[in-house]
């Protein structure tokens, strides 16, 4: 097998490598709770997601070895691409007609601007570079953080934030990976200590955050927004600090910022795509928002709840009798009176009617009596 061909099947695998440990980190993070939305630690199964994106990195490693840049980097951004059908084989879940449009064009966006980055001569970053942008990455890590944290009511969107800090923590990664690997062309000093520090820091934090970022925004949308992320930020930095130019002058340039129109609209999709499920599935469940901001099942069916309405009774001789049946005898012409009393032997006492005032309580309503003798002194 010759080194292109190598080179070629181990870019493959290594894209493979990287899908397989996105999925188990989508699924670690549907299954963890919001303590370890970070770094689920005790799950077996995150650790055996981090052991795949290592070993995806290292055929990576080896390919740039074997193959040049150029065919390299694009084949990386097959990830995305190889992770649905996966995901849909593996674990069942499948995905939209709108999320493979999206997933296709972020590849082909991304392939393509790779593609036309032009190879250099080998230079490395001094001092005051190095402490600059590892400033600048930090800040802008941190900004990205705080904004999910803002957007916690759209998963979505708190997803793509995070997985933006993520792929900046990769991409820089890289760039000072490769800065300590030109340095030790001319040997290993301690000079490049804090550099392995800055690598060994931004790494872990790629790794914490693409993990937060699969936490209720499915896969395509983070894994896509991560595969673009990391290798533009790396070929930025490229650009401008280590000389690196877009192939054939000014139409590279045209193409190259095409390709990233076409990358950024395939982002764009995936996006929208995960808005639109997120909400149709909360039509389903029939979640509600409440005054404090939360969110609650509600039943989309429900039935009403009867009212019952009490019927109004009479007191009448030591009971209680519905008045609809003293009305009817007092409407026949019998006469009508209430309990007997020792001042009224005949039972020629008042009707005490107790109704419901507006559904509230039974209240004792006296009935002045007509025929009473009044004792005059």
């Amino acid at each position: 097998m010759s080194a292109l061909a190598l080179s070629v099947v181990l870019s493959l695998v290594s894209a493979v490598a990287y899908a397989a440990g996105a999925i188990v980190q989508e699924r670690v993070a549907v299954s963890s709770p919001d303590a370890e939305q970070y770094a689920p630690l005790r799950r077996a199964s995150w650790w055996a997601a981090v052991a795949l994106n290592g070993l995806g990195g290292l055929l990576h490693v080896v390919a740039l070895a074997y193959g040049p840049l150029s065919l390299v980097q694009p084949l990386g951004a097959l990830t995305i691409v190889f992770a649905l059908p996966m995901a849909a084989l593996f674990v069942g879940r499948k995905a939209g007609a709108t999320a493979w449009r999206g997933a296709i064009m972020a590849t082909v966006g991304l392939a393509g601007l790779l593609s036309l980055v032009g190879a250099s001569d080998a230079q490395s970053l001094s001092t005051p570079q190095r402490i600059t942008v590892a400033v600048v990455t930090a800040g802008a890590v941190v900004a990205l953080m705080a904004a999910g944290r803002a957007a916690h009511r759209h998963p979505a969107v708190r997803s793509v934030l995070l997985a933006t800090a993520s792929g900046i923590a990769f991409g820089m990664s890289s760039v000072f990976t490769k800065t300590v690997a030109v340095d030790w062309t001319g040997g290993v000093s301690a000079a490049d200590v804090p550099s392995l520090a800055v690598i060994g820091v931004l790494a872990t934090a790629g790794i914490l955050l693409s993990q937060a970022s699969y936490r209720g925004a499915g896969l395509a949308a983070p894994l896509a927004t991560l595969t673009v992320v990391n290798p533009v930020v790396a070929a930025a930095v490229g650009i401008t600090m280590f000389g690196e130019t877009f192939r054939y002058g000014s139409t590279g340039t045209l193409l190259a910022l095409g390709c990233g129109v076409v990358a950024a609209g395939g982002l764009i999709l995936l996006t929208t795509e995960r808005l639109q499920a997120a909400r149709a599935e909360g039509v389903d469940a029939g979640a509600v928002e409440t005054s404090e901001g939360g969110l609650e099942k509600a039943a989309v069916n429900a039935e009403p709840v009867p009212v019952h309405v009490p019927e109004p009774v009479v007191l009448r001789k030591g009971a209680l009798v519905p008045a609809a049946d003293v009305l009817v005898a007092a409407a026949a012409g019998e006469t009508v009176h209430g309990d007997d009393t020792p001042d009224d032997p005949d039972g020629d006492a008042p009707v005490f009617f107790h109704g419901s005032l507006y559904g509230g309580a039974y209240i004792p309503m006296p009935v002045v009596d007509r025929h009473r003798v009044r004792i005059k002194s």
